[in-house]
């Protein structure tokens, strides 16, 4: 903190929780290759004839065209007069006729939909299809990506403008893979353009990438250069990181607390130039770029920078660490996402919902002059900021786009963070919620995956996405920070503790809110190499249960108690089965008995939420639920008997169940609930599958984790007749069962126990599903049991109360036997 004293303190610290109390859905304002990139083009080689290219051409239809897939050797040519550059993945195309067709080519074939130039003259290749067709770009085209791969890193590439005689065709040129990084003097060249000068404190300017793009940034430094150099980090995303006007939360906390801060805005969005495309190799490395640009700046210490935010800045964060920027210090990643394709699709199930609209929102704040902030720069005369909102035409439409995969796509590997973060070789400190109601818990699934970094701290928690903001994990965020960027023992100071319950508690409607004790007193303020050696032997899994009891008011972001472990799942992990038993019970044991339930399919479930104002009141302590059970005979009800000594759930986990459908297909969710001894019932997780999805993917699966790939080579109808296992994966969790608590499972069609997600559920309303149990059909609940939790405090908790818990009076279903 400085020298900083109560009153500056509380000034920043009130612009910091009305930009929390602004968060809603945290959107801001409207208006040569890597192995995984190699493996994924030897893929497309060794499925499309030749050398990747099209399988066939279009002759019927919109996308009908004249032109064969290879090239006349033979035919005059002329030099190009129109402007290509080849980018990361991508080739951009300008100085064109509007209409006026170009092909991108490679080894004498067209390697792509012939695209037709928008209305600026501009065409944009990024996604090719296996069959060669023609199609206006611009406009939000919709491209179809069902089936096809991305422009894949090479030289050689030649694009050719068709419509002229002669055909006008470039010189060769290289697409880059996310691994071609400039040399050093790339960045160098950069060096006191970035950033304010004399006096000032704050700037508004833009940082070059590899291929010329320019994203525009603001630098905001906590005194002039001539008091640095400063601790620095930097936010990136496609929100309004770089207005100037505003900072985002986790800059504002930083700033607060002495740091540099640097919001980067995505090519594409806000003022930077570029083509925008969600969680893009482009959109990757230009983080590698931004980060070695901006070390570099005479005002950084030590030229090294962190990283910092929640959401879609905590998201990008992985994505940038994982292309291992050498002046990239440490990341802190709040509310992340695991695959971009798996929140869209989870369980194969399409999310009608949050995400569907996040994608909607990056669909208009990504389009021309999306911001008002953008007005207000080009208004002001920034040319740099209005020369670019035309290439915003060529944005794809995402909503659309998403919606199209349904089936995973291999090459969605390079957006798959379960898979990238292992390529992450700095400290990590991540926290998440297992009811957030925007990102989901599925980030749960890749915490064992961090294998390539030494340091790996994770907070794990019941609650909502905006809690990486509460005191509880602001504590560690800020220690972390101060040992791996700022490089200073951690001390935070007493005016700051002083001044933020006030305005802790007017935002987040909670007194007695306030930051944990410093944990390293006793070490001494130069002993920064013993205070890193006793952080990092703590353990790397820090559990907080029952978050909105532990404070003065139900609600409150506090939890009961709390248990660390070396890994999550933890070592020494038990698990205990529930099998679905007649009825309607869960029996610890298969039973001899058999029998077969039946609920009716109903695809209106999907939009109904758990929380009437669909979970608005984001900050607000508690939620006013409306959390609804099934309809009758719509639902499937499963309850154990109660719990004779405290057992704490955990997932991952999963619902292995034999099922029956007779239109060969279906979308199934398994919800687990607490019931309390005062017949209060909380929500605890839901898990999803469309069942031709069930095929289990044993690589990549391990312990009580199923994982699936989702392809259409792997997708099967079910039986005409017939049962079949399906394992329906639930995300982590942990749960405290006390005495007199039972266990209920709830198997009926989506929806009903999300705040934000909704689903588009197939099958027809009132078709048969059927689940068998007991015998040879033996359907069971596995879940984890966390060892070294053999006592807890006891537990009143009124209905609502715990955090992002949907809560409700206990009702009994009995569950209709097929006829």
């Amino acid at each position: 903190m400085g020298g900083r004293g109560a009153k500056s303190c509380a000034a920043v610290i009130g612009a910091l929780l009305l930009a929390l109390a602004s968060l809603a859905g945290c959107s801001g304002d409207s208006k040569s290759a890597t192995a995984s990139s190699q493996a994924a083009a030897a893929t497309v080689k060794n499925t499309v004839p030749g050398t990747g290219g099209p399988t066939g051409v279009v002759t019927t239809g919109d996308l009908a065209t004249d032109l064969p897939i290879a090239v006349d050797a033979s035919q005059p040519t002329a030099p190009a007069a129109f402007d290509v550059v080849g980018g990361t993945e991508e080739v951009t195309v300008t100085g064109l006729q509007i209409g006026q067709r170009v092909s991108l080519v490679d080894a004498q074939q067209r390697r792509l939909m012939i695209l037709k130039a928008d209305k600026f003259g501009q065409a944009h290749f990024s996604y090719l299809p296996f069959k060669l067709g023609e199609l206006q770009s611009g406009a939000k085209a919709k491209i179809p990506v069902a089936d096809g791969y991305v422009v894949l890193p090479g030289p050689g590439y030649t694009v050719r403008l068709e419509d002229t005689d002669p055909v006008q065709v470039t010189s060769p040129f290289k697409v880059l893979g996310r691994d071609d990084h400039p040399a050093p003097g790339w960045y160098q060249s950069q060096v006191g353009k970035i950033g304010p000068s004399g006096a000032a404190t704050q700037w508004f300017g833009y940082v070059t990438m590899r291929d010329g793009v320019q994203l525009s940034v603001t630098v905001r430094l906590p005194g002039p250069i001539a008091k640095g150099p400063y601790p620095t980090v930097l936010e990136y995303s496609g929100y309004g990181v770089s207005n100037p006007d505003a900072t985002e939360p986790g800059s504002m906390i930083a700033g607060l607390l002495g740091y540099a801060t640097v919001g980067i805005n995505m090519r594409g969005t806000g003022c930077s130039g570029g083509v925008f495309d969600v969680f893009n190799t482009a959109q990757q490395v230009d983080g590698y770029d931004a980060v070695e640009a901006i070390a570099r700046q005479p005002w950084v210490k030590g030229n090294k920078v962190g990283m910092v935010g929640l959401s879609y800045s905590g998201i990008s964060q992985l994505y940038v660490a994982a292309t291992q920027p050498p002046s990239l210090a440490a990341i802190t990643p709040l509310s992340v996402i695991k695959d971009p394709w798996l929140e869209q699709w989870p369980g194969g199930v399409y999310n009608g919902g949050f995400t569907r609209r996040w994608l909607s929102e990056r669909d208009s704040q990504a389009s021309a002059n999306g911001f008002s902030w953008v007005d207000k720069r080009i208004k002001g005369g920034d040319q740099t900021c209005a020369a670019v909102q035309n290439m915003r035409e060529q944005n794809l439409d995402f909503e659309y786009f998403g919606r199209s995969l349904v089936n995973r796509p291999l090459l969605a590997d390079g957006r798959d963070l379960s898979k990238l973060v292992a390529k992450i070789k700095v400290p990590v400190y991540l926290s998440g919620a297992f009811q957030d109601e925007q990102t989901g818990p599925q980030f749960g699934d890749m915490l064992g995956n961090f294998t390539s970094t030494k340091v790996h701290k994770f907070t794990l928690m019941n609650g909502r996405h905006p809690d990486g903001y509460t005191p509880q994990i602001l504590t560690r965020w800020f220690e972390f920070l101060e040992l791996y960027v700022n490089q200073k023992v951690p001390r935070l100071s007493d005016g700051f503790r002083q001044v933020a319950p006030v305005f802790f508690e007017d935002t987040f409607g909670t007194p007695g809110l306030t930051f944990e004790p410093d944990r390293f007193t006793a070490f001494a303020d130069t002993d920064l190499t013993g205070v890193r050696k006793a952080f990092e032997a703590t353990p790397d899994v820090r559990v907080l249960f029952e978050r909105g009891m532990g404070g003065e008011v139900p609600g409150a972001p506090v939890s009961t108690f709390e248990k660390s472990y070396s890994a999550w799942p933890p070592p020494g992990l038990n698990t205990s089965d529930f099998f679905l038993a007649g009825q309607g019970s869960l029996a610890k044991t298969s039973v001899k008995s058999t029998g077969v339930d039946r609920f009716l399919n109903d695809p209106t479930d999907g939009a109904v939420h758990s929380t009437k104002d669909g979970g608005s009141g984001l900050l607000a302590p508690t939620w006013d639920f409306d959390w609804r059970l099934p309809g009758a005979g719509k639902g499937l009800s499963y309850v154990s008997k109660p719990f004779t000594r405290t057992t704490v759930l955990s997932g991952p986990g999963y619902a292995d169940l034999y099922m029956r459908v007779p239109d060969g297909d279906a979308d199934v969710q398994v919800t687990v609930s607490l019931i309390r001894p005062d017949n209060t019932e909380w929500h605890v997780t839901s898990g999803l599958l469309r069942l031709s999805d069930r095929k289990v993917d044993e690589k990549h699966s391990k312990g009580l984790r199923i994982e699936r790939t989702f392809t259409k080579e792997d997708s099967s109808p079910m039986p005409t007749g017939g049962f079949r296992s399906a394992k329906v994966s639930l995300p982590t969790f942990a749960q405290v069962f006390r005495p007199g608590d039972r266990l209920r499972i709830i198997v009926a069609s989506p929806g009903r126990d999300f705040a934000e997600w909704a689903f588009t559920t197939i099958g027809d309303a009132g078709t048969p599903r059927d689940v068998a149990w007991g015998g040879s059909r033996a359907s069971k609940i596995v879940l984890g049991v966390l060892p070294g939790i053999t006592s807890v405090p006891d537990l009143n908790a009124p209905c609502p109360s715990l955090r992002g818990q949907a809560c409700r009076t206990y009702t009994a279903v009995s569950n209709p036997p097929v006829p």
